[in-house]
């Protein structure tokens, strides 16, 4: 699941594969690895993933109910994945519910 949601966010942000491993500061060679499923990233990999890719470290990850939990919508495809907010580590989250700002 993680190296399918790596491959399709990474396609849907119009990166290449050179430009996302130079991105993590890692070789295409173990980056493609990543997107194959050959090998998994670090937890401090998966931060710099989520950070490039411009996604929630829960998506990457499928958490896609706790996603849901905290408000942030995730019923979408894999082709269109959720955003950051602009300017922000972390995600929003929406108020009102008594949640916080969820800093990964």
């Amino acid at each position: 699941m993680l190296n399918d949601r790596i491959r399709s966010t990474r396609i849907a942000r119009g990166l290449t594969l050179q430009e996302t491993a130079d991105a993590l500061h890692t070789s295409l060679r173990n980056y493609q690895k990543y997107e194959s499923g050959d090998s998994s990233p670090t937890l401090q990999g998966i931060v710099k993933l989520a950070d490039v890719l411009n996604v929630p470290t829960d998506f990457l990850l499928g958490r896609d109910v706790y996603l849901q939990s905290i408000g942030v919508l995730v019923d979408v495809s894999l082709e269109n994945p959720p955003r950051h907010s602009k300017g922000k580590m972390g995600f929003a989250v929406p108020h009102g519910n008594g949640a916080s700002t969820n800093n990964n």
